[in-house]
């Protein structure tokens, strides 16, 4: 229990309180760090489905399911924006304002998306690459509205080709949109605007237990749309990951790499196993989906924990170098554009039919390709202080 336990607090004002200025320069460094390394997971595997490798059995498992740096980014969202309220709420002061919370999530994400969106339409206008039902007026505005997957038959209604990575950002959004909210019911509800740390934990995993009851209900159902399956109380307890870390953040506690990151690396090859399911976004078997939740948060969290919780060591140091630091800053416009740049090395420059060739030419090809168009897009869409 923390000094300050049962602290009252009370929101009296609307100034943004905590958030990234109460983590030291260091910290943030890393933390940037290892968007990289999510970002280049999802370029990863994205290589591996274009080039056929999904299929291949273990090793094809083990490449799907790098897949995982979606939990990653959506720990690292549960812990950085749920961050400003745990700290408010630790010190006894205001809690950030919605107002201003709201405006920096919609400067962030939807200037470079929605070049990007527009980006992908004109090109798929010139290009013929494969079915494209989502490559219509409704397409594009459902896109430009990241509501795409909030329909019934999701995969023949507006997924376009170049754009198909596009459900997690959809997920994400949603969460932004619930974050004030679950804040609300969960440090003045449930905490009645005091630091109570140990209730708010058990609030969290009140929370993180919505995934598995959704995923339950999706798959025993028939009321919901299919693509009920991408919406955001399934993916939950990836987000609730980050929001343990933040409420563990003032209480001292700390996590080290070297016991959280080998029991990550454990872990991931477990989950790699048929445990998990088919190398598919959304598994048939319910016991399947709720292996590969569990297993993603766990191993997402563990990843992000030591840069959350004050691990100076070695890992730390290598996600804050130069290089990872760099990829972090525009890994946002790397995982927004590296579909449309993928396909483009995939028939121009490595001339494979799909489904062949080497996933590491065209993981390395695609990177090259896309990484000075992405720096272009964060430099100009970025947000300027």
């Amino acid at each position: 229990m923390s000094d300050h336990a049962d602290r009252p607090w009370f929101p009296d004002r609307t100034d943004l309180g905590g958030g990234l200025e109460s983590v030291s320069t260091g910290r943030v460094a890393s933390l940037t760090g290892i968007r990289a390394v999510a970002a280049l997971l999802v370029v990863l595997t994205h290589a591996a489905y274009t080039t056929g490798k999904y299929p291949q059995g273990y090793v094809g498992l083990v490449y799907s399911r790098m897949e995982i740096g979606v939990p990653i980014f959506f720990v690292l969202s549960g812990f950085l924006l749920f961050l400003p309220w745990v700290s408010a709420a630790a010190a006894g002061g205001p809690p950030p304002s919605v107002r201003r919370y709201a405006w920096h999530r919609v400067r962030r994400i939807m200037p470079a998306y929605v070049v990007t969106v527009v980006a992908a339409y004109l090109v798929y206008h010139f290009r013929t690459a494969g079915p494209n039902p989502g490559h219509t007026w409704e397409g594009l505005f459902r896109n430009l509205t990241l509501t795409q997957i909030y329909t019934d038959n999701y995969l023949y209604s507006f997924l376009h080709q170049g754009l198909t990575q596009m459900w997690s950002l959809a997920v994400e959004v949603a969460f932004y949109v619930a974050l004030p909210v679950l804040a609300y019911l969960l440090l003045v509800v449930l905490c009645r605007r005091r630091w109570r740390p140990g209730l708010l934990l058990a609030g969290l995993a009140v929370l993180a237990a919505v995934s598995p009851a959704w995923m339950w209900l999706v798959h025993n159902t028939t009321f919901l749309p299919d693509g009920a399956k991408l919406w955001l109380p399934g993916y939950l307890a990836w987000f609730v990951g980050g929001m343990v870390l933040a409420a563990l953040r003032p209480l001292g506690v700390r996590a080290y790499a070297l016991a959280c990151v080998p029991l990550a690396l454990v872990s991931y090859f477990i989950v790699s196993t048929p445990i998990a399911g088919e190398p598919t976004t959304s598994p048939a078997e319910l016991r399947e989906a709720l292996a590969k939740t569990a297993f993603y948060a766990v191993i997402a969290t563990l990843v992000v924990a030591p840069l959350a919780l004050g691990d100076t060591g070695l890992y730390s140091r290598f996600m804050a170098s130069r290089p990872m630091v760099f990829l972090g800053e525009i890994s946002y416009e790397i995982f927004l554009i590296h579909l449309v740049t993928m396909e483009l090395v995939m028939v121009e420059i490595l001339r494979s039919p799909v489904y062949t060739g080497s996933v590491w030419q065209l993981f390395f090809g695609t990177l090259v390709v896309t990484i000075p168009p992405a720096w272009l897009l964060h430099r100009f869409t970025r947000v300027r202080s």
